[in-house]
């Protein structure tokens, strides 16, 4: 019997310690594939499970930091009244839906859905700023009633009439050409909305200084981010000089801008300045 009892318990032993060995192996190897999964500001989705992006149900909506969320037929955007105008506009760009038109240009007209009121157009009237849109008639020109939504005065922001018809411009053609090379796009996009902004006409909607859009791209299992922080002025310098990571205008605006990701993809991503993933030719 002593000889059994030993040999039982050098079993024992050699169990638990092949079983401990094995489970710090399995630890080591995830710590490798997490590190790996992160490649140029992407993420493989496979490494974290992400169901909800992969599987198409994915719930891109930033959060609204005045809970007047509308939506339209194919955008959302959250009503800032204090300002007058969206603190961000939210939509998915098909590469589909990237199409030339020759739609008639509608009148922008104020937006029936936003419970405090729109502003009016004329509050732009002889301000010197253009009714910049957030949403592009551009992005929308796949459909006759999606472009003239984009006419709605909840849909615009006073933007110097030079940023509007040159960088913004070249970044807006921009999103559209990712949008055909990556397959679609989610796209955020909104003023710097912050205290002590000049204001125009009689109920003073504010002059962001900056604008921000918010770019990410999903190709089979692969997702990465990209942001653009632009002044709102002339300039000629390159778009790539503008990028930031998102998680530098989540701290200038107070937004999550993608609060439905998983922690650990959504930090990766947010943090990213890489622009080396995405193609500026």
């Amino acid at each position: 019997m002593k000889t059994n009892s030993s040999f039982i318990i050098l079993l024992f032993s050699l169990t638990c310690f092949y079983s401990c060995n094995k489970n710090q192996s399995n630890d080591n190897d995830t710590t490798i594939q997490t590190e790996k999964s992160f490649e140029g500001g992407r993420v493989n989705t496979d490494d974290y499970n992400d169901t909800a992006m992969t599987g198409g149900n994915f719930d891109f909506l930033p959060t609204s930091t005045t809970n007047q969320i509308v939506n339209h037929s194919y955008y959302t955007l959250s009503y800032n009244e204090e300002f007058e105008q969206a603190e961000w506009v939210a939509y998915e760009l098909k590469k589909s839906h990237v199409q030339n038109s020759n739609f008639k240009r509608p009148y922008f007209i104020e937006d029936s859905k936003v419970t405090t009121g729109s502003a009016d157009w004329k509050n732009y009237k002889n301000s010197g700023y253009d009714k910049g849109h957030l949403c592009p008639a551009g992005d929308m020109a796949f459909d006759q009633n999606a472009y003239n939504d984009t006419f709605l005065t909840s849909n615009i922001s006073p933007q110097d009439h030079k940023f509007n018809e040159g960088v913004w411009n070249r970044l807006e053609q921009k999103v559209r050409y990712w949008a055909v090379k990556y397959d679609g796009l989610y796209v955020v996009t909104g003023g710097v909305l912050e205290s002590s902004l000049p204001t125009i006409g009689k109920e003073k909607v504010s002059v962001p200084k900056y604008f921000y859009k918010v770019l990410m791209s999903t190709v089979g299992n692969k997702s990465k981010m990209i942001a653009f922080l632009v002044p709102n002025e002339k300039s000629d310098k390159p778009l790539y000089e503008f990028v930031v990571s998102v998680d530098s205008i989540e701290k200038l605006t107070g937004i999550d801008f993608f609060p439905k990701l998983e922690d650990k993809v959504e930090d990766i991503l947010e943090r990213n300045t890489d622009y080396k993933d995405w193609s500026f030719k």
